[in-house]
């Protein structure tokens, strides 16, 4: 006689819970690199947004985030209830009725994309719908499941928000925008794979084709290595444009020195290897931590620069 499988005990969602939908986490990193964008705008341009409406076009940008973030977990919420890591999340934990997650993304979708219309202009509107669909669908429904690029491709939903912020201000997207669209791009697999190195045993028990269950940990490193290389290059690149001056490329290139540190010792440890070391997977978890410290440090250097007048350029393209 066999025992029958555990019925997880029904519990009533909190607040917390629809909070957590949204992945807050995500949405308070999405929303300062769109502030880094507007402000960046406006320092460079001279063109600047009513207060009252820039704030509306940041909240419509995080009730985008958090509408993605709703979407996303509807739809991967049988993944989330096979990988230990997310299985308390508010879909597999009961909390939160499939059907309601959805409907709440739905919603917030329209009111987000609403406001930034009424706020800012239909560009910086357009942009934040796709960015939703991107993340919602391209990445969710196709990429995450279908290739172990997932995530690099996937990497273009969160690297709209600093053009969408440009947008809102100026109406157009010119290339200072995109590199700030460039940088968040090739600043997503190092940072994610990192990550993913720590719980390739999760993705694989979900049947998800991240890289380091298709490919290994071993190439996962290198690739780590390779893209951290682009990044630094890339992050540089507002030096050439006048985009970022000397505050911006001082604490850029330490930040460079500092993740090019961490990317080479990972890629030459075990981390993410059957057996691998304590050492070795604290070393990858160390690096995951400090991508989000560099991005948002980045970031802040260029708001610093531009809001506080401290925007001296090194050369113009």
């Amino acid at each position: 006689m066999t025992d029958a499988p555990a019925t997880p005990e029904k519990r009533y969602g909190t607040a917390g819970d629809y909070v957590q939908l949204l992945k807050p986490r995500i949405m308070m990193l999405v929303v300062f690199t769109a502030v880094a964008g507007l402000i960046a705008a406006t320092g460079v341009t001279g063109q600047s947004m009513n207060p009252v409406m820039a704030a509306i076009a940041v909240l419509a940008v995080a009730l985008g985030s958090g509408a993605a973030g709703a979407i996303n977990m509807w739809y991967d919420s049988d993944i989330d209830q096979v990988m230990t890591r997310t299985s308390t999340r508010p879909i597999p934990s009961g909390a939160v009725p499939r059907e309601e997650a959805i409907a709440m993304g739905m919603i917030m979708s329209g009111v987000s994309v609403l406001l930034m219309w009424l706020a800012s202009n239909w560009l910086a509107a357009a942009l934040l719908a796709f960015s939703i669909f991107y993340y919602g669908v391209i990445y969710t429904m196709w990429l995450k499941r279908s290739t172990p690029q997932n995530i690099v491709i996937g990497g273009g939903a969160g690297a709209f928000p600093p053009v969408i912020g440009w947008a809102a201000v100026t109406g157009n997207t010119p290339l200072d925008a995109w590199i700030l669209f460039a940088i968040t791009f090739f600043w997503t697999p190092p940072h994610f794979w990192a990550l993913s190195l720590l719980a390739h045993s999760e993705y694989e028990k979900a049947g998800v084709p991240m890289l380091p269950v298709t490919h290994g940990a071993k190439a996962t490193r290198l690739q780590m290595l390779i893209y951290t290389f682009v990044l630094a290059a890339v992050s540089m690149a507002p030096l050439v444009t006048g985009l970022g001056g000397w505050v911006y490329g001082v604490v850029t290139g330490v930040l460079n020195l500092a993740f090019l540190y961490f990317a080479v010792r990972v890629w030459r440890s075990h981390a993410g290897d059957n057996g691998a070391s304590g050492a070795d997977q604290k070393l990858a978890r160390s690096m995951f931590l400090f991508s989000i410290l560099y991005l948002f440090l980045v970031f802040a250097a260029l708001i610093v620069e531009h809001a506080a007048g401290l925007h001296f350029p090194v050369g113009v393209l």
